[in-house]
């Protein structure tokens, strides 16, 4: 099977006929929905390919319809499932010699900063018109998150994908 890249998951049941409620890991909330065909699976593992009827943004996040999907049973049974596509269905990285990546290669990348004190994990990231931010999980308590603005040569200092690692210049009581 081809590589997937995760694309977001499914935060929970939208009503009761067998809507979804998608939490998207892209740039832009609706551009999960340029994909026709979802592979929905936990942890990387036993992926199965769902195709998408319809969907709208709400806030921040999606509301879908998927094929199959006819009820609320069904829909609360793909709660918490990863959405991924294949990454040959992307769009093509610049070729210019840097490393690109995408928005969803960054989640769950750890946070370092200059100190080399872990900040957390990225699990999300949005826009704000002036500039991206990541969303970084410390860990410690599930409600609270480190906002730091995805600004490169600034905040962000290194990105390795590599290492799984993004190292930047923050303080962790910012």
């Amino acid at each position: 099977m081809t590589a997937m890249v995760i694309m977001g998951h499914v935060a929970n049941a939208f009503g009761i006929h067998g809507w979804i409620r998608i939490y998207p890991y892209t740039e832009n909330t609706d551009g999960l929905l340029d994909y026709t065909s979802w592979w929905l699976g936990k942890d990387n593992n036993h992926w199965h390919e769902m195709q998408l009827i319809t969907g709208r943004t709400n806030g921040n996040q999606l509301d879908v319809k998927l094929k199959g999907c006819e009820n609320r049973e069904q829909a609360l049974q793909l709660k918490g499932m990863q959405i991924a596509v294949p990454r040959n269905a992307l769009p093509g990285l610049p070729e210019n010699g840097e490393e690109g990546y995408y928005w969803s290669d960054l989640i769950g990348t750890e946070v370092m900063n200059l100190n080399n004190e872990k900040l957390g994990t990225i699990v999300g990231l949005f826009e704000t018109g002036a500039n991206d931010v990541l969303r970084v999980q410390n860990g410690k308590s599930d409600t609270q998150e480190l906002l730091i603005p995805f600004i490169e040569q600034t905040f962000i200092k290194k990105v390795d994908l590599k290492c799984g690692r993004i190292i930047v210049d923050w303080s962790p009581d910012y």
